[in-house]
C-alpha cells in the first residue's frame, strides 16, 4: 500500500465520516440511508483496454496501469474482475459537506455561494503532505459510505440551496464516471460543477469532462519532476498539460500551491513557475500560496512562515500574475482581492466571511476595470 496506514486510517475515517456527515445525511438521503462500512456499488469503468491474459490497462490516469485478473489499480479503487475492468467508487460517497466556496478554494467563481461536496475514497497520487489522507489513502471498502446514486445526489444539491456540486477532498479523477454523470444531471438542473484536483489524468478523460465543468481549482504542487516523484509520486508533466487543457477548453481555473518549508520554496524555481503560468495560463489565473500545517508523514516540519508566503506572493506578482493570494493565514491582507490596475479593495475576506463591496458588475467600483472571473 505504498506505505499507507490503512489500518489507522480505518479507524480514523471510520468515526470521522459517520460525524462529518452527519449534518446533511437527511438532505441528502431524504433521511432514508444511513452510511454502511464497506458499502460499494460495482461498476463498468469507462477508459480502459483488454490486453492478453485477461489483463486490463486503464486509460484514466498518467500511470496507465497494467492490471492482471483479481488486481487493482494505483489508486486501488479499480479491479479486474476477469478481464472486465470496474470501478468500486460509483455513487458511494464517504464525505458529503455544504461548505463556501471560498474553501476550495475558489476566489473568482461565485464569491459568498455554497457549494454542495462529495467525495468518495481513494486517490493516483501518495502525497506525504496530505490533509485528507484518512480517505485518499483508503480503500472503499474501509470507509463508511453512502449509498447515493448520481440523481439522488444532485437532487440532495438541489434542496442545499447551493449554485453548485465541488468534487473534492479526495482526488476526484479515481471516481470519474460518478462524477461525470452527476456533472450531466447537474448541468440539467441548472448547476455548476467545479472540482479540485491534482490535474494527474489523461487528455482525453479531461476533455470529456470539460465539456460539463465550469470551474477547475488545480494543486500545482511543485515545480520540479523530483519534488513530484519524491513527495506525490507522482510526475510534473501531466499536470502542466491538465493546466493547457483546461485553460484551452474554457474552463474557470484557479491554481494552489502549498508551499512546504525547504521543500518547494525556492526563489529561482517559484519564479520560472510563475513565468510558465504567466506565459501558458495567462496573467489573469488566480494563484493560492497555501501555508502547510504539519500532516500525514511530514508531521515533523514545522507550518510555513507567513514571510516565506508573502515572498513567494511578491516573486509572483513580479513576473505579472495579477491575482496571488495567501491561503490558510485567516485574516492576512493577502486573502483579498485588489484590482489590478488602481489597487483598490474588490473583496474583503477574513476566513470565509466575504465582503464583494469593491465589484459592480464583475468591475473594479473604482476605476471600472473589467476583473477576470465567473460573478454571477
Amino acid at each position: 500500500m505504498r506505505g499507507r496506514q490503512r489500518w489507522w486510517a480505518t479507524l480514523l475515517v471510520t468515526v470521522a465520516a459517520l460525524i462529518a456527515v452527519a449534518g446533511i445525511v437527511s438532505l441528502a438521503t431524504g433521511g432514508s440511508g444511513a452510511a454502511r462500512i464497506g458499502f460499494t456499488r460495482p461498476r463498468v469503468a469507462s477508459h480502459w483496454e483488454s490486453l492478453d491474459g485477461n489483463r486490463v490497462r486503464c486509460g484514466l490516469c498518467p500511470r496507465r496501469c497494467v492490471v492482471p485478473p483479481g488486481g487493482r489499480g494505483y489508486c486501488e479503487v479499480r479491479e479486474n474482475r476477469d478481464g472486465v475492468y470496474y470501478t468500486l467508487t460509483y455513487g458511494n460517497p464517504c464525505a458529503l459537506h455544504v461548505d463556501p466556496i471560498e474553501k476550495k478554494p475558489f476566489y473568482h467563481f461565485l464569491p459568498t455561494t455554497t457549494a454542495f461536496s462529495v467525495a468518495t475514497a481513494g486517490c493516483n497520487l501518495d502525497c506525504k503532505f496530505c490533509q485528507n489522507w484518512h480517505i485518499s489513502q483508503a480503500r472503499p471498502e474501509e470507509l463508511a459510505n453512502y449509498d447515493l446514486p448520481p440523481e439522488e445526489l444532485v437532487a440532495a444539491a438541489v434542496r442545499s440551496g447551493s449554485p453548485s456540486i465541488a468534487y473534492t477532498y479526495s482526488e476526484p479523477t479515481i471516481f470519474y464516471e460518478y462524477m461525470l454523470d452527476c456533472a450531466k444531471l447537474a448541468h440539467a438542473q441548472g448547476l455548476r460543477n467545479v472540482y479540485h484536483s491534482n490535474g494527474f489524468i489523461q487528455p482525453e478523460p479531461l476533455k470529456e469532462l470539460c465539456e460539463y465543468l465550469d470551474a477547475a481549482n488545480v494543486d500545482l504542487k511543485g515545480f520540479t519532476e523530483e519534488y513530484y516523484s519524491d513527495m506525490s509520486d507522482g510526475s510534473l508533466a501531466p499536470v502542466l498539460r491538465s493546466l493547457k487543457i483546461l485553460k484551452e477548453e474554457g474552463v474557470h481555473l484557479e491554481i494552489t500551491t502549498l508551499l512546504i518549508p525547504g521543500r518547494n520554496d525556492d526563489p529561482e524555481t517559484l519564479a520560472e513557475m510563475c513565468r510558465w503560468i504567466r506565459d501558458n495560463l495567462g496573467a489573469s489565473v488566480p494563484v493560492h500560496f497555501s501555508r502547510f500545517h504539519p500532516q500525514h508523514r511530514l508531521r515533523n516540519l514545522p507550518p510555513t512562515p507567513v514571510e516565506r508566503l508573502e515572498a513567494a506572493r511578491n516573486i509572483a506578482l513580479r513576473e505579472g500574475l495579477k491575482y496571488v493570494y495567501i491561503g490558510n493565514v485567516p485574516g492576512h491582507a493577502a486573502n483579498s482581492t485588489y484590482c489590478p490596475a488602481c489597487s483598490a479593495e474588490l473583496i474583503h475576506r477574513i476566513g470565509y466571511s466575504v465582503d464583494v463591496g469593491g465589484l459592480e458588475g464583475g468591475r473594479c467600483s473604482e476605476c471600472g476595470v473589467a476583473v477576470d472571473g465567473v460573478w454571477q
